[in-house]
This record gives structure tokens, C-alpha cells and sequence, in this order.
């Protein structure tokens, strides 16, 4: 019944950190897509198509340009996740990690090509999701000799994606164009779940491996967008990303039971945004964005046997960011922005994906080296709550802990306009 237990919970954990486009990683979703979007906490980056990463977020926006545009990056992204204080109920204090979290570098890649002044596409990588927790260090921890870790709850996750965008936009008028694209989603994570229990018999340590996944998968999903503009210096933007249910595969080995595939719905992800240039210098740019986390209803798994793990289901998440771009001369182009995301988790929290509302405070730059060339820079600070939870262990019931995430992103973008 323990390893049953185990079995339920370890798995479950490996299913969340699977999930891909818009999924939550140590309480963080990426948003890294690009360095002017950091810049200005990604305010108006669904309409705003100062360069080629408006691909990531609205393919209908690629109607605002009149030239091949090339953008790439690398955004560095220090995630810092803290676990104090995990608790027995009775009381016992198995330690704390005071960085718990894996720092990422994420690249990027954009390409526009506006065939004519009705007809464009793109391509695009980049990646929604990228970090990992570590709590291993508390997994051989034993308290009196005789009360094990709850090492069900405890060790490494680590998770990778990639988006592949293929993307193409249709202009009708000088007022209203549409886009749509396809998503290819490859994600890879690994998992383990394990540590020291005392011998039933003899009371000395006996080291257990509960878990040890290496698992991989590619996903299809798509996104549309629309961009109305009332004028040159007024126009709003929309875009809804449809998520596909993630397959993943590989080696999991768990309770001494092989399966072969995860099952797992994803939310889609709907934004609206607005771009208005005040004066010739100065313009303010806004976004509001609903991550539809209720969808998230269960987790099945398949191979040797279809069957339901968990019904688990997330809250809906809501994004809002307001920014500001102040052209200060031909050179050098300034920017700010404010982001409050809120958290997922519900009634339900976890040692291993700390979650809270997230506030972003951001600056970047952009400077132009030539006509034609430009480098962007984006820094964000995103911070976050302490959050004191329970989570109940199959070894040895029910575990408190204060988890907090932060994190620091740096990043810097090339553009090119031939």
C-alpha cells in the first residue's frame, strides 16, 4: 500500500513537470521569448512588432512589417527556489535548501519574410519552459534513527522544451490582418525520487530508489491571432494558442513497474494587447493574458495499462503587464514594464513546484548600431510570496514546508532588417 502510495505521487510529479507550452516550472512560467519583451515585461508584445519575436506571440502582427526581419537571442534565466523548515507533523525538522533551483540559458531564433503588402510568413524557436529543483540533499536525512525523509516527495527535476513555430499572416485592409501557425513542441525531463530509510530489521541506513525517469516527447499545437489598427499610432492585438495533449516516453521505472507514456492535457492560452505611441518619443503598451489551468483535469498513463493517476485539477491563471518605450535619440531606445502573474495552484501545493503570484519589475535598451542592426537588452526581476504548505508523503504523512521562487533574467537580442 506504501509503494502504491509512492507510486501515485512520484508519478504524478514527473506529469506536471512534463507539461510544455505555458507550463509552470518551480512556480515560474518562462517568459524569455525575447529581450525586448523582458525589457517591457512582455506589455503589448502581441502588437507591437518592433522585430521578428512577435512570432511567439501573435503570427498576425507579422502584417506590420514591410522587410525581412532576423531576430536571436540568449536569455539567461537564474532561477532561485528556497525550501525552508520541511517539517513532520510531529514536529521533526528535516532541514532546509536554500537554492534549490537550476539557473537556464535559453536561446531564441525569429525570421519574417513579407512576401508582399498582403502576404507574410515566419519561423521561429524558442522555448516556453526550462528549469529544474533539487532537494536531494535532504533525501538521507534521518531523524532519531528510526523517521526517514519523505524521499516520495524529495530529489531532482529537471525539464527542457522547445517550440518550433511555422507561421503565416494575411493583411485585408490597412485596418484588420489575421495569422496562424502551427506549434511542434519537443520536451524532455528527467526525475528521481529516492534517498535513505532505516532497515526494518536492523535499523541501519538502506538506500531506495523509488523513481528514476528519462523520459521525451513531441507535441502539436497551433496558434491564431488577429491585429486591428486604427491608425499608425493606435492598434490593439489577439491571439489565442490552442495546446495539445503532451505525450511523453521513454524510461520510467518506478515501484519496480515499467510504463511507457504520460498523458497530459494543457491549458491554451488567450492574450489581448494594446500599442498606442502618445507622442514621437513616447509610447505605453499593455497586455492582459488568461492561461486556462482548469483544463488540467487529469493525468492518464498508458503502456502496459490505460489508466486514470490523478484528477488533479490547477486554477485559471491570469497575466497583466503595462510598460513604457521612450526613444531617446537615433541610437538608443529605453524601456520599462510591470508584470503580476498569478499562481496555478490551488488547494493543492508541492515541495517540488513551489507556486505564488509573481510580481516582474523590468528595464531594457535597445541600440542601434547601424540602419539596419540593432541589440536589444532585457533584465526582469520576478519575485515572489512565501507560501507554507502541507503535502501529505505515502512513508510518513503529512509534511509543512515555506517555499518561495524568485528569479533574475538577462538577456540580449540581434535584430536584423534587410
Amino acid at each position: 500500500m506504501i509503494m502504491m502510495k509512492n507510486f501515485n505521487k512520484t508519478f504524478l510529479a514527473i506529469a506536471v513537470t512534463l507539461a510544455s507550452s505555458q507550463a509552470i516550472a518551480a512556480g515560474f512560467q518562462l517568459n524569455s521569448q525575447s529581450a525586448t519583451g523582458i525589457g517591457r515585461a512582455f506589455a503589448g508584445d502581441a502588437v507591437i512588432a518592433d522585430n521578428a519575436s512577435v512570432l511567439s506571440r501573435n503570427p498576425a502582427a507579422m502584417a506590420l512589417f514591410d522587410k525581412q526581419q532576423l531576430s536571436m537571442g540568449l536569455t539567461y534565466a537564474d532561477v532561485q527556489v528556497q525550501v525552508n523548515d520541511v517539517t513532520h507533523g510531529s514536529g521533526a525538522n528535516y532541514g532546509s535548501v536554500d537554492d534549490a533551483a537550476e539557473a537556464k540559458v535559453i536561446p531564441n531564433f525569429y525570421y519574417v519574410n513579407p512576401v508582399n503588402d498582403k502576404f507574410a510568413y515566419g519561423v521561429a524557436m524558442f522555448s516556453n519552459f526550462g528549469t529544474g529543483t533539487d532537494t536531494t540533499e535532504l533525501s538521507n536525512n534521518i531523524i532519531g534513527g528510526r523517521l526517514p525523509a519523505p524521499i516520495d516527495l524529495l530529489g531532482k527535476t529537471e525539464v527542457t522544451t522547445i517550440n518550433f513555430n511555422l507561421s503565416a499572416s494575411y493583411r485585408f485592409n490597412e485596418h484588420f490582418s489575421v495569422g496562424a501557425g502551427v506549434d511542434m513542441i519537443y520536451g524532455q525531463g528527467t526525475l528521481t525520487r529516492g534517498g535513505a530509510v532505516p532497515s526494518p530489521i536492523t535499523g541501519a541506513p538502506i538506500d531506495v530508489d523509488l523513481v528514476d525517469v528519462d523520459a521525451d516527447g513531441i507535441a502539436f499545437g497551433g496558434i491564431v491571432g488577429a491585429v486591428y489598427e486604427i491608425n499608425a499610432d493606435n492598434r490593439f492585438g489577439i491571439s489565442y494558442r490552442l495546446s495539445p495533449e503532451f505525450k511523453a516516453s521513454g524510461d520510467v521505472t518506478m515501484a519496480g513497474v515499467d510504463f511507457d507514456e504520460i498523458i497530459i492535457p494543457l491549458p491554451d492560452i488567450f492574450q489581448v494587447a494594446g500599442f498606442h505611441q502618445l507622442t514621437d518619443k513616447f509610447a505605453i503598451h499593455y497586455t492582459a493574458q488568461l492561461t486556462t489551468w482548469a483544463d488540467f483535469d487529469e493525468i492518464t498513463v498508458s503502456d502496459p495499462v490505460d489508466a486514470q493517476l490523478k484528477h488533479y485539477a490547477w486554477d485559471d491563471s491570469w497575466l497583466f503587464s503595462i510598460g513604457g518605450t521612450y526613444t531617446l535619440n537615433n541610437s538608443w531606445t529605453l524601456r520599462a514594464g510591470y508584470m503580476h502573474d498569478q499562481g496555478v495552484v490551488g488547494e493543492i501545493s508541492s515541495i517540488s513546484i513551489p507556486d505564488s503570484d509573481r510580481n516582474w519589475y523590468t528595464a531594457g535598451v535597445t541600440y542601434n548600431l547601424s540602419q539596419n542592426t540593432s541589440l536589444d537588452f532585457g533584465l526582469g526581476f520576478v519575485r515572489g510570496e512565501d507560501v507554507s504548505l502541507i503535502e501529505s508523503s505515502g512513508l510518513v504523512g503529512d509534511i509543512h514546508a515555506t517555499t518561495r521562487s524568485d528569479a533574475t533574467y538577462y538577456s540580449m537580442q540581434y535584430n536584423y532588417q534587410f
